[in-house]
């Protein structure tokens, strides 16, 4: 039988990330322009701090037909200015930041092709255009963008959606559980419900109810990774 721990550690990948299981939160007008955005042709940017679910975001646009995924890290040279582009598209790049100078040259020549190509563009990175640390012309042509800032989600809409996340399961779970992993787990929203699925196969394996002892011993090794030096 495995540990919490193992558990913890053999948990299967998310779900893949669509616009129907995003936990919208004070994002429901963005969430709303993103499910037009292939029509509209828009080129949008977002932006807000990491964990906030722009990536989960960018996947789910980015796996629709006709549409691809890109990390900004992913984007070497000046050589991928063409990036494949495929016209009446959609390309979504993430983490733009993450632009090393020739990838930026690289994205710049997409953003000024995008319109005679039809081509859509869904940009995200950590700052507002004004404050990214990029070329002044990229930076000058993201702020032309549809922007966004990606609110992320409070502690009682966190504690809300692991809620609904534990009763779609079968569980019954203790508020005080919730509230212990929203201060001693990691604070993205896939990674708190994926505790919450090894805190349930941990209760049906070892025939014990979701307690909160059996939620610190299934965090223990990363509230000791936490503690160390």
């Amino acid at each position: 039988m495995n540990s919490p721990q193992q558990l913890l550690l053999d948990l299967k990948p998310p779900t893949p990330p669509t616009l129907g299981n995003y936990v919208t939160g004070a994002n429901q007008e963005l969430l709303a322009r993103l499910r037009t955005i292939a029509t509209d042709a828009r080129a949008i940017y977002l932006w807000g701090p990491s964990g906030c679910g722009k990536t989960h975001l960018l996947r789910a646009i980015g796996a629709a037909p006709n549409a691809r995924y890109l990390h900004a890290a992913a984007i070497h040279t000046a050589m991928d200015a063409e990036l494949d582009l495929v016209a009446d598209s959609l390309l979504a790049i993430d983490d733009i930041q993450a632009l090393n100078p020739a990838a930026q040259i690289a994205v710049f020549r997409t953003i000024n092709d995008a319109r005679a190509l039809k081509l859509t563009l869904l940009l995200s990175g950590d700052q507002p255009p004004l404050h990214l640390q990029l070329r002044e012309d990229l930076r000058t042509r993201i702020g032309q963008m549809l922007i966004y800032e990606v609110r992320a989600l409070s502690d009682d809409e966190k504690c809300a959606a692991l809620q609904r996340h534990a009763q779609e399961r079968g569980m019954t779970l203790d508020i005080a559980l919730t509230q212990y992993l929203l201060r001693h787990g990691r604070r993205d929203l896939p990674s708190l419900m994926s505790v919450l699925d090894a805190l349930d196969q941990a209760s049906l394996q070892q025939k014990r109810q979701p307690t909160l002892p059996l939620l610190r011993e299934l965090l223990q090794p990363v509230l000791e990774l936490g503690n160390s030096p």
